[in-house]
């Protein structure tokens, strides 16, 4: 029986027409399931980016004793989270129905969103109260593996890589709506209006929070409603709908009795990595970054970064679906290998040079404390001085030369190519690694690996980047992105597909 890839031939979001089986209930019924699965990692990465561009400016706002270090924690606490939950849900969701780990996950997302927006009400410590609540975000987004997994079970070894293109470029969508989102509601301002009976004030910063929380109420509804199990082998055949029997267990076990490459699942770990901690990098230092080389305002470093993260995402859905191409042609690991390649590029454009230096935020000794001078800032609405440009607590100001905007959207451009590309191949490759068995507790430590990445890349970037600056910053990523070709050349003959090691299919 012919089969076409759905993915492949039609749009995002419609069922395959020409498929013989297209009119088939439990397909139609697989590929609805598939895009509750799409939707989840949309509002998932929504979640982690409507607050992102806002997260420096309000850490400073609720907590002033908060440091540039202090934001890499934040950011990393996130990731800190998603680490310890990947795992723990992959393998929930390989003995249970994955709807239980699902439903769970996102209620612990939406809790914490809520957590997050009233950050700023306790009267001391409130930045540790920020970090708790990203901390439990991050925990939630633990269900990536649950993703991840459900999606490599639910299609073929054709259908893998559109699919997970199709995830990707969902993921996208989140990463495009989400920093827009936090740049309309920037609109609000600082102040914006106050809720007396539930205690809350609605402003830029915890509106996009609550706005994630409905969000994740969405999600629930929609996993509960329409999310049913399924699963199909390599060749698109279907295996029951799984209600976790000893007996349905059986039969999936017994399709593969092969070993997996655990050298091929090392490496690919790592190469995933190195692509999350490049692009937390990234993520982290956007808003710092251009708010001491353009002395941007803390408003308009939230807008004008949400419009550049918008752009980026845009790119990137264009990105997915020229690499699904492109991998259909070339293979899954060359277009790897030309990310990584074009992700280089990006920060070698990054790197700091010229005559021109960024403007200092000058201090005087006055009455034993340190007072911004006026030139250096701009009003903000309480009617004092906001002070811009570059912290003078940062040495390095003072020799670095400053980062032009073109350098900087330049750098987003070819950051923008690379990342989706390496982020899409990374997981296609390893899915197909690992074959036909229930994938949970592996996809859960490959989003444990990435969330690793996340969780030391802010802390590194934000550590180096404060005490030596974007050259040191910068230079040492891009020894770290030769470090992931080289290991990428040296195994690449081990990542192949599960079926292609086995000689069941030749590639």
């Amino acid at each position: 029986m012919s089969h076409l890839d759905p993915d492949d031939t039609t749009p995002l979001l419609r069922d395959d027409a020409n498929s013989d089986d297209s009119q088939d209930g439990d397909y139609r019924s697989r590929w609805r399931s598939i895009r509750v699965m799409y939707f989840t990692m949309f509002l998932s990465s929504v979640g982690f980016t409507i607050v992102i561009t806002s997260l420096w400016p309000y850490l400073q706002k609720v907590d002033s004793s908060a440091d540039a270090s202090f934001l890499g924690w934040m950011v990393a606490a996130y990731s800190l989270g998603q680490m310890v939950a990947s795992p723990l849900f992959g393998l929930w969701s390989n003995h249970r129905l994955c709807r239980e780990p699902l439903v769970c996950s996102i209620f612990i997302n939406l809790a914490a969103n809520i957590y997050y927006a009233y950050a700023y009400l306790p009267k001391t410590n409130n930045k540790y109260h920020m970090l708790m609540s990203r901390a439990f975000v991050g925990f939630g987004a633990g269900n990536v593996a649950v993703v991840r997994s459900y999606v490599a079970g639910a299609t073929s070894l054709k259908e893998r890589t559109g699919a997970m293109a199709n995830m990707s470029a969902c993921q996208a969508l989140g990463f495009i709506l989400g920093p827009a989102l936090q740049a309309c509601l920037s609109f609000i301002g600082e102040n914006g209006v106050t809720v007396k009976f539930l205690d809350l004030q609605l402003n830029m910063y915890t509106t996009p929070a609550l706005l994630a929380a409905l969000f994740g109420l969405v999600n629930i509804l929609l996993v509960l409603l329409v999310l049913k199990e399924h699963r199909v082998n390599e060749d698109g055949k279907n295996i029951r709908s799984i209600n976790y029997t000893s007996e349905d267990t059986v039969d999936i076990l017994d399709e593969s009795v092969e070993t997996i490459d655990q050298v091929a699942v090392v490496t690919s770990n790592v190469l995933f990595f190195i692509v999350m901690f490049i692009f937390a990098v990234f993520e982290t230092i956007a808003t710092p970054l251009s708010m001491d080389m353009f002395a941007w305002t803390r408003k308009e470093a939230v807008l004008y970064n949400g419009i550049i993260m918008v752009g980026i995402g845009f790119q990137s859905i264009l990105v997915f679906f020229l690499v699904k191409a492109a991998a259909s042609r070339f293979g899954d690991r060359p277009v790897l290998l030309a990310g990584f390649g074009i992700i280089f590029c990006g920060f070698i454009v990054l790197l700091p040079w010229g005559n021109h230096f960024p403007k200092i935020q000058w201090a005087d000794l006055k009455n034993n404390s340190l007072v911004s001078q006026v030139s250096g800032g701009s009003l903000v609405g309480n009617g004092t001085v906001e002070p811009t440009g570059c912290p003078y607590e940062q040495t390095w100001c003072q020799t670095t030369p400053a980062i032009y905007l073109a350098q900087y959207i330049s750098s987003d451009f070819l950051i923008g190519v690379g990342y989706p590309a390496c982020n899409v191949m990374s997981y296609t490759l390893y899915s197909k690694i690992l074959g036909p068995k229930p994938q949970g507790v592996y996809m859960g430590w490959l989003t444990a690996s990435g969330s690793g990445a996340r969780t030391l890349g802010p802390v590194f970037v934000s550590h180096v980047y404060t005490l030596l600056g974007p050259r040191w910053a910068f230079s040492l990523i891009c020894g770290m992105v030769v470090l992931g070709v080289i290991l990428l050349l040296s195994s690449y003959h081990r990542l192949i597909a599960y079926s292609v090691r086995h000689g069941r299919i030749v590639e």
